[in-house]
């Protein structure tokens, strides 16, 4: 099963069709075309710094005559974009004022949002109540016996 993070746009309001479902795992387009998937994903920043650093090192591996080199290094790239995608789309959309509502555990995207639906859609009168822990009475009042328990002296007592 896939793990998703639900992300909720800003103006909470009581119903927000504009909710964002981040699957958490690695992101193999983000993998395959960097700079594509984050542009597509409107991580413009993230995108062109992707594609600089990108084009920098390829050219750099041709000047200095080790393209295996400039490879190499805009594969680790690609890897650190496979990796961490989903996390840069979680922080741009924190920076953009979302909020995260939680994770849902579901085999597919549907089934993610079928879930946060009933999570969602459930009254707060129907909600079961949380437990209420009320000290026992009887264990708040010292001993009325003479004995001292333990070995060490109990002030006020002989």
């Amino acid at each position: 099963m896939a793990i998703y993070v639900v992300m909720e746009p800003p103006g909470r309001g009581e119903r927000s069709d504009g909710t964002v479902f981040v699957r958490d795992g690695f992101a193999w387009l983000g993998f395959l075309v960097p700079p594509l998937w984050l542009a597509w994903n409107r991580l413009w920043i993230e995108a062109a710094l992707t594609f600089v650093v990108m084009a920098i090192l390829s050219m750099l591996g041709e000047k200095l005559g080790l393209a295996w080199a400039g490879s190499a290094l805009s594969l680790l790239v690609s890897l650190y974009v496979g990796l961490e995608g989903q996390g840069l789309r979680i922080a741009a959309l924190r920076r953009r004022g979302w909020h995260e509502w939680g994770v849902v555990e579901a085999d597919r995207l549907d089934g993610a949002e079928t879930r946060h639906a009933l999570e969602t859609d459930v009254p707060p009168d129907e909600q079961p109540p949380v437990p209420r822990i009320v000290p026992d009475a009887n264990l708040a009042r010292p001993a009325q016996t003479g004995m001292a328990l333990g070995l060490t002296h109990t002030p006020g007592r002989p």
